[in-house]
């Protein structure tokens, strides 16, 4: 009886921590492009949701959200031609490494 009701209690904050986390991202705080530059409009493939659009601080690349039928999840931008889109060259090195 105990175990049962702690899985289902364990359930249910599961659950409700999923959904104040979609709801911060609908509000605007996921750091989404409001408008993006007619040149990434301009290369970007078709079939991506240019809505929810921000760039990865890791690799300075443009990263879209895309609801599959399991999760949400942000892939790659990607051009017609299947490169992802960024805003650096893949080969420049970060301050921090060179120092080092």
């Amino acid at each position: 009886m105990y175990k049962s009701v702690g899985a289902i209690g364990g359930a249910v904050f599961l659950l409700a921590s999923c959904t104040e986390y979609q709801e911060a991202d609908l509000r605007g705080s996921g750091g989404f492009i409001k408008e993006l530059p007619e040149a990434v409009l301009t290369i970007a493939a078709p079939y991506q949701d240019l809505t929810a659009v921000r760039i990865d601080p890791e690799d300075g690349c443009y990263v879209y959200r895309h609801a599959g039928p399991v999760e949400t999840t942000f892939l790659p931008l990607r051009s017609v031609r299947g490169r992802p889109i960024c805003t650096r060259p893949a080969n420049v090195e970060t301050e921090s490494s060179q120092a080092g």
